[in-house]
């Protein structure tokens, strides 16, 4: 094997770069793996275009990653050739978070591809901790299984009832993944957006009956769907500080508002409204371990229709060609893969 790689560096917003690095070293507890699919995020997308929080450049981006084990310590449940998706969210073990089994929101959490490099490189060494075989799954699925987890967990902070109203606010990827395991959990769904193939995807693709386009009539189209009570639960997946705060005016009175998108700054919001709703309001971040099976479940029994979500994809090292394609709106992305 070489003593050298290659990996893909974003040095500052719209550049990409190709550099050679000294290939990773195994340490004591962790394998060393071949990247083979990596799924591209938005977060990806919003480092590439300098909007992203709590980063610092250059970064190599990726954490939606499937992979091959090449070497790992005798004794291991791996071993090598086996195909592996990572849970690229690095947690302390110790932290109060932590103790709690709220790994997902650890204190000193690192994200693979965020606080420190991740996968878009051919090898990582990482802890076996963070390696789960990927058995009965396609590379290409292993490589959703992240996203669709962020969405699962959402849903999981929820707790939705089947039968009740839920409305998914952003039908970009972490949209789609909520509005997916809404839907699997027995919600009658409805989704907003501005763009019309993406709400052509979710009726489509998802089986989804209510679809709205934000527009000047688009609150009385949702409270004539919602019966004039408005929904059980609202998740905002848009990444707008705008949408975020509109979004308290479309809960129920008794409902629940998971804000699932993460923006720079504040968010603000009618206290009298708020109350006098009784609003239960959650923020979402990442994934457990029990979302990440919950996908892999649902994908092996064919609920995930992981064919259409892959709507775009690549060889890794033709990405800065691609990226600037791919954040077109007209490009209508889902999901696009890059593959070694």
């Amino acid at each position: 094997m070489t003593e050298m790689m290659r990996a893909v560096v974003c040095t500052e917003p719209g550049k990409l770069d190709i550099v050679e690095r000294p290939l990773p070293r195994r340490q004591a507890g962790e394998a060393l793996v071949r990247i083979r699919r990596i799924g591209v995020c938005g977060t990806d997308m919003h480092i590439y275009q300098g909007n992203q929080p709590y980063f610092v450049y250059p970064r190599v981006m990726g954490h939606e990653l499937a992979a091959e084990v090449v070497e790992v310590a005798s004794g291991s449940a791996l071993k090598p050739g086996d195909p592996v998706y990572i849970v690229p969210y690095l947690n302390c073990g110790d932290c109060v978070a932590c103790r709690a089994g709220r790994t997902n929101c650890c204190t000193t959490l690192k994200v693979l591809g965020v606080h420190i490099d991740g996968g878009m490189c051919e090898y990582l060494a990482l802890p076996e901790s963070a390696l789960f075989k990927a058995e009965g799954i396609t590379l290409d699925e292993a490589a959703m299984v992240e996203f669709l987890a962020i969405g699962a967990h959402a849903v999981a902070r929820a707790q939705i009832r089947p039968g009740q109203r839920a409305l998914v606010v952003g039908t970009g990827p972490i949209g789609v993944g909520v509005t997916l395991f809404a839907k699997l959990g027995g919600a009658d769904v409805t989704v907003i957006d501005g763009r019309a193939e993406r709400l052509s995807f979710c009726t489509s693709k998802l089986g989804i009956n209510h679809a709205v386009t934000v527009g000047p009539d688009d609150l009385e189209e949702l409270r004539t769907i919602s019966n004039g009570e408005f929904f059980h639960h609202v998740f905002d997946a848009t990444g707008s500080p705008k949408a975020m705060e509109r979004g308290f005016s479309l809960v129920a009175h008794g409902g629940t508002y998971v804000l699932v998108s993460l923006v720079q700054g504040n968010i603000s919001f009618s206290d009298p409204e708020f109350h006098k709703r009784e609003t239960t309001l959650l923020s979402s971040r990442n994934a457990t371990l029990k979302d990440f099976d919950t996908v892999i479940s649902a994908m092996r029994n064919g609920l995930v229709p992981t064919a259409a979500i892959k709507t775009h994809r690549a060889p890794l090292f033709e990405v800065a060609a691609r990226m600037p394609e791919w954040i077109r709106p007209e490009a209508g992305t889902i999901k696009a893969l890059l593959e070694l």
